[in-house]
């Protein structure tokens, strides 16, 4: 980095949060990095997914995340790429209020290919971020923009021509 510091440095942006490991024998969601953003979350099960076929699979973890943030469940690159390996919903949201399992709804999107995933595999990783609760207000009429109500597509790259 240009000015000095070490990516190894800890990060001014810490956050506590409290869990519950489901199952003792699997370590608590944990960074494989230093400045990494996404936490490792591993499966407490034996998994084979075969093309195009998606499982609810736990994790072994609770937590408690404070309000005004929420925890966002999204595919690991690498399993995405090398397997087609991804998450339903992705990403998927927990908020601040829910204090059960985290599962991930993982789906194998090869065409060809099986995916064997074993106990204690990182399937997925654990977005922290801060979230803000809108106070919807209606109105008339919605200020102009550049954009307006262009959609899909409006902007290049995108067309929705046959």
């Amino acid at each position: 980095m240009s000015d000095g510091q070490s990516t190894d440095e800890q990060s001014p942006h810490q956050l506590t949060i409290e869990v519950t490991m489901l199952d003792a024998e699997l370590n608590a969601p944990e960074y494989a990095l230093p400045g990494d953003a996404g936490a490792d979350l591993v499966t407490t099960i034996d998994v084979t997914l075969h093309p195009g076929q998606r499982q609810l699979v736990p994790s072994g973890v609770a937590m408690a995340i404070p309000n005004g943030f929420a925890a966002f469940v999204h595919p690991r690159s690498g399993l995405a790429v090398r397997a087609g390996l991804s998450v339903v919903n992705a990403p998927g949201t927990i908020d601040a209020g829910y204090r059960g399992e985290i599962k991930v709804p993982l789906i194998n999107l090869d065409p060809t290919e099986t995916i064997q995933l074993r106990r204690g595999e990182r399937i997925a990783q654990l977005v922290i971020q801060p979230v803000y609760q809108a106070n919807f207000v209606d109105v008339d009429e919605l200020p102009e923009t550049a954009r307006n109500d262009g959609g899909f597509g409006s902007t290049g790259g995108f067309s929705t021509r046959q």
